[in-house]
């Protein structure tokens, strides 16, 4: 028979009868009750919760809070799983944060700005460890003015780009500028205030580098966005991939938790001259719903008088467990963006600034031929309706 904590537990931080789910809730939180956390453990099919853990990208978070119990409550093979794949996690991160530091001094030497965001310095702003998050490629943002320069030293630093540095052009802007390095599999992508469509407003480039830092990492100064600045950030990119991964969650109630020296004023007043309040509001929200993450007063004052953001974290909560198995279709994800945006007139621009701005995914074979790449704008909500017309989330 369930326990009265458990019940009550499950109850609060999930809403749902998965107690995988509350369990990887309590293991993803950064104040979980090791009691709590324990006995949600002893009910959780093993298999079930491994899988999860994958999907919502948080096996790290599950091993170390794994390695805080005083006894292994996993049966050996899932406990022998958990921890090779966080090894294999580690160890990546070490490869990554290598080239990290390989690709710094080349931009640095070649006179470029470029400031890296989420990945490795995250991981370290958030967990106090490169290794304590998952990531797949090293991201850095340049202004988009040095876009040819910057694809030249990636290439001459060993990898091929997506777009060739011929067919850069100011009238067509991917998604990212994505890079592959040939000596071994390993992705970084450029972003620029072009690519970053999900800023309603745009990115305020030049004020994110104005106010840019420099954190240690293994005694080399990675230039970084300032924690109020990050924090936005990564609340846009939550809110532009629908908030389907847990991770994206956890990232931001561990640096909510960690950055305690964190200016909420300013990261509020940058976040409403973006157009992204909404967004950083239903971040806050899932963090602190979902995994207790603590705010100061002020803050819950705030969040509080959005409703909107309220109720759209509600949703994304109902919805989140899924780990985007099941994908919101067309009208779902429509509504999404324009109430993540904010007021209904400023939501149905931003909708349809992202259903007409077309990225690499749009242009055809042969479309450098076609004038400016019109085409392109209408290629791409054709595009996205066969992309995304198929089941509905509720």
């Amino acid at each position: 028979m369930q326990s009265t904590v458990t019940k009550k537990t499950r109850n609060n931080l999930s809403g749902s009868a998965s107690p995988e789910w509350a369990a990887l809730l309590q293991c993803a939180s950064p104040h979980a009750d090791l009691s709590v956390r324990s006995e949600l453990l002893r009910e959780v099919s093993w298999p079930a919760l491994v899988t999860l853990a994958e999907e919502h990208g948080v096996v790290s978070l599950l091993a170390s809070a794994m390695a805080q119990l005083k006894e292994n409550l996993a049966p050996p093979e899932f406990a022998n799983k958990i921890r090779q794949l966080h090894r294999a996690q580690v160890l990546s991160a070490l490869q990554m944060t290598a080239e990290l530091f390989r690709l710094v001094d080349q931009f640095r030497d070649a006179g470029l700005d470029a400031v890296l965001v989420k990945g490795p310095i995250l991981a370290l702003r958030a967990y106090g460890d490169t290794g304590a998050r998952q990531y797949g490629d090293l991201d850095f943002v340049v202004r988009q003015k040095d876009i040819l320069p910057a694809t030249e030293l990636m290439i001459s630093a060993g990898y091929q780009p997506e777009i060739p540095a011929e067919a850069i052009s100011p009238k067509k802007i991917p998604g990212q500028y994505v890079f592959v390095r040939i000596a071994a599999p390993l992705l970084v992508e450029l972003h620029t205030e072009r690519t970053m469509r999900y800023f309603p407003r745009g990115l305020p480039i030049e004020e994110f580098f104005a106010r840019r830092q420099y954190v240690s990492v293994d005694g080399h100064h990675i230039p970084a966005l300032a924690i109020e600045d990050e924090l936005i950030l990564i609340c846009i990119h939550g809110a532009k991939h629908l908030w389907e991964r847990l991770s994206m969650v956890a990232d931001v109630a561990a640096y909510v938790t960690r950055q305690t020296s964190l200016n909420w004023e300013r990261s509020f007043s940058t976040a409403r001259a973006a157009g992204a309040e909404r967004m950083l509001n239903t971040g806050l929200l899932l963090a602190r719903n979902l995994l207790g993450a603590t705010l100061p007063q002020t803050v819950q004052g705030r969040l509080k008088s959005d409703r909107s953001a309220s109720q759209l974290a509600t949703d994304i909560a109902r919805w989140l467990p899924s780990g985007g198995r099941t994908s919101p279709g067309l009208f779902s994800r429509a509504l999404y963006r324009v109430r993540m945006r904010g007021p209904v007139i400023s939501g149905l621009g931003y909708l349809l600034w992202l259903t007409f701005s077309p990225t690499q995914e749009d242009w055809a074979a042969g479309v450098e031929k076609e004038h400016d790449g019109h085409l392109a704008v209408l290629r791409r909500p054709v595009r996205l309706a066969k992309k995304y017309r198929g089941g509905e989330k509720s």
